[in-house]
């Protein structure tokens, strides 16, 4: 199996790449650049690498991608939280352009080669792409719209034999939950949280799940 991954480099990302590739799927990685890039070569080695910065969607429209793709599995995501009478616009607009016009983009040009597979597309979603809590509006409403994209996505492909799931997954002990903690001022606890492999092998049964059922959405929570 051929999966093309973003979000590889870090959190839930970088543990399901290694689960694919110890079990020897191939792996197409996005970089934002080529240091990052060469990062993931010597981390993943033999896997594909190609640059692109989510932060500029258009950076998505040149990629060289495979002519097959099992899945597309959008792990990235950049978190800026306060108060909407805090949030400058750049705040407003990184989070939308990496966590919700990047994914629409990358989708957009991975879809030839997904219908070729029959593949699969998992957006990795978040709790606040169900419900936005005070000092969440700008991340929540990426993640509400990305649950939207794949909403329509799911609709418009079914007849192409692609599957779309949406992984909503509560807080997650990753480097972004404790960037969290410290914006919120609350101390960091990895113990507390959902562990990445949890949701990482979740996501791995989405891939393998037999073709006579889809899932459309899943949501983890913290059993605590």
């Amino acid at each position: 199996m051929i999966h093309l991954l973003t979000g590889a480099g870090s959190g839930i990302g970088s543990v399901l790449a290694r689960r694919l590739q110890d079990r020897g799927d191939d792996l197409v990685l996005l970089a934002r650049s080529e240091d990052r890039a060469n990062e993931l070569r010597s981390t993943y080695a033999g896997a594909t690498v190609l640059v692109a910065d989510l932060a500029w969607p258009e950076s998505v429209e040149s990629l060289d991608l495979p002519d097959r793709l099992d899945s597309v599995v959008h792990a990235a995501g950049v978190v800026e939280l306060g108060a909407v009478g805090e949030l400058s616009v750049e705040d407003w607009a990184s989070q939308l352009r990496v966590n919700l016009v990047a994914p629409a983009a990358l989708t957009r040009v991975a879809l030839p080669a997904l219908r070729a597979a029959r593949g699969t597309v998992v957006f990795v979603n978040s709790g606040a792409g169900l419900t936005a809590h005070p000092g969440w509006s700008a991340y929540a409403a990426s993640k509400h719209g990305l649950r939207a994209l794949a909403d329509s996505l799911r609709g418009e492909e079914t007849a192409h034999g692609v599957r779309v799931s949406s992984v909503y997954p509560g807080r997650t002990a990753t480097p972004m939950q404790q960037k969290v903690h410290q914006q919120e001022g609350k101390d960091y606890d990895a113990a507390d949280w959902i562990r990445a492999d949890t949701v990482a092998d979740a996501i791995v049964g989405l891939l393998d799940l037999p073709r006579d059922a889809t899932v459309p959405e899943l949501v983890i929570r913290p059993s605590g």
